[in-house]
């Protein structure tokens, strides 16, 4: 307990005396005052305010805000009693001062510009052409709020604040790599996710998978969430299944560590459906190098699944002429090249 608070049998200035807190104004000298914030709302609680844990009283102060985000604001000190840093299990008494800065939520953080260094293949007046790099998250999500390839594109192109979802008309999975098309105004955007909904948009993607594909073809399975496993999408018995059409042609076999059978793989995709290479690949016994998720191994280094986006060719918005684009192998992908031996293991 603080040596602020007083005894109950000691005098309060009559402004307490009342049965409800009092809502003073704003501060602009309070500490604890984080930039970009919302300004302090700040409550004195009466004398009939039995002593309590903080986080309760709060959610009683703030209903409109759950328990659990006001913890959050607490642990991340974003709540004062009297001045001083709280806790969430704090005990405060009639008489107390408390002090909120109210955060955004994660949702409304998500389209907060940052700086990042994104590595532009290629932009017009009309479309930006990204590579992304494995590892990072294409557009905020549950989990993923911040740090994302839109935070990044809006610090750049502050124009795309203005643009749904800031002008990304597809995605990338998170640990796969490669190109990206994003459009910089509204009548781009419609036009290439119209080219998307035709299927003439071509995106082709490199791919080393396991064991010896035999030949050239194509996965025609609709995909959709998995029944058991919510992460993972299905090609079996799927929920809200949605048809998927993956062409793949075998470029070469190879061994890898000297027991591994390995095939490098072009992928074009058809449709362009959550996962669909990796679970149609999957689905025909030949999971991705490094893709956990669908049965591939971490093996000769595959920390991620080995896939990377490759070539994405489009009608160009303004003249309708043909723009095709490649994005560089990234340096774990020719690693893993390099280290498998092609040609052998039959």
């Amino acid at each position: 307990m603080s040596d602020t608070h007083p005894k109950n049998d000691e005098p309060r200035p009559d402004k307490f005396d009342e049965a409800a807190p009092e809502l003073l104004p704003d501060s602009d000298d309070e500490e604890g005052v984080v930039p970009g914030a919302a300004a302090p709302v700040e409550f004195v609680l009466p004398l009939t305010q039995s002593p309590d844990r903080l986080d309760k009283v709060l959610a009683g102060l703030m209903p409109e805000h759950s328990r659990s985000r006001l913890q959050q604001w607490i642990q991340g000190g974003h709540v004062r009693v009297n001045g001083g840093a709280a806790g969430v299990r704090q005990r405060v008494y009639p008489h107390d001062r408390i002090t909120v800065h109210e955060q955004k939520s994660d949702e409304a953080r998500a389209f907060t510009p940052e700086p990042m260094d994104l590595d532009i293949i290629a932009e017009s007046p009309d479309w930006i052409v990204v590579n992304k790099p494995a590892g990072l998250v294409t557009h905020p999500g549950a989990g993923n709020w911040q740090g994302t390839l839109l935070n990044g594109l809006l610090y750049q192109y502050p124009e795309l604040v203005h643009v749904p979802r800031a002008g990304i008309v597809h995605r990338l999975d998170k640990d796969t790599s490669g190109i990206l098309v994003v459009a910089r105004h509204d009548k781009a955007q419609t036009s290439l996710v119209r080219q998307l909904q035709a299927r003439t948009v071509h995106r082709e993607y490199g791919a080393l998978v396991h064991e010896h594909v035999v030949a050239s073809g194509t996965v025609d399975m609709p995909v959709g969430r998995d029944r058991r496993v919510p992460v993972r999408m299905s090609v079996r018995q799927p929920l809200a299944a949605k048809p998927a059409v993956t062409h793949y042609h075998m470029v070469r076999h190879g061994m890898l560590e000297g027991q591994w059978r390995v095939t490098e793989l072009r992928c074009r995709l058809q449709t362009g459906r959550t996962h669909q290479i990796r679970v149609h690949m999957a689905g025909i016994g030949h999971p991705l190098l490094g893709d956990t998720l669908y049965g591939g191994r971490q093996i000769g280094g595959a920390l991620r699944q080995m896939l990377h986006a490759h070539t994405l060719g489009f009608a160009d918005v303004s003249d309708g002429q043909w723009r095709e684009f490649h994005a560089p192998w990234p340096d774990d992908f020719e690693q893993m090249r390099d280290a498998i031996q092609w040609g052998g293991g039959g």
